[in-house]
């Protein structure tokens, strides 16, 4: 039999388990930027932006979780490791940035890179008629692309 237990093509969930991998470790990444953007900013900006960074990081905290649980539920193992995170991530780290523009700079990076992943899971969910990831994708997709407008707006 080539399905899972869910009815999905097993050679394609384990394609989906890999991806959603690779969106895990380039979230973490993030995830992790925005603790240090939290941590470090400095300026004028800074009560606004401590508090913004904070809810960034909160979600994308809970995006995490909710990535990793897809893996297991497509039967795949999520990747956990600092080590795995940095090789697998398409996210770039960023580190000591205490500058407004350059930190909201480094979000507005950080989220189109973590779209495009989004976008790619999006259509092959969507070949695989794996609704579960493909409704997840489309969530964060509209998500960060209001984000990103805000961040823009900005720095504008």
């Amino acid at each position: 039999m080539n399905k899972t237990i869910l009815g999905l093509d097993k050679k394609q969930s384990e394609s989906l388990a890999n991806d959603l991998n690779i969106l895990l470790a380039s979230f973490q990444v993030y995830y992790q930027n925005l603790r240090g953007l939290h941590w470090n900013i400095k300026g004028k900006n800074f009560f606004e932006l401590h508090v913004k960074f904070e809810e960034l990081y909160t979600d994308a905290q809970e995006k995490v979780d909710l990535i990793a649980e897809r893996v297991l539920t497509l039967q795949g193992q999520p990747i956990h490791t600092f080590d795995e995170y940095i090789k697998t991530s398409s996210v770039a780290v960023a580190k000591n940035i205490t500058n407004d523009v350059e930190a909201v700079g480094v979000i507005v990076s950080s989220l189109s890179s973590l779209i495009k992943i989004e976008r790619e899971l999006l259509n092959f969910s969507d070949e695989a008629e794996d609704e579960g990831t493909n409704s997840m994708m489309s969530d964060f997709i509209s998500e960060q692309e209001k984000t990103i407008w805000m961040m823009n707006a900005w720095l504008s």
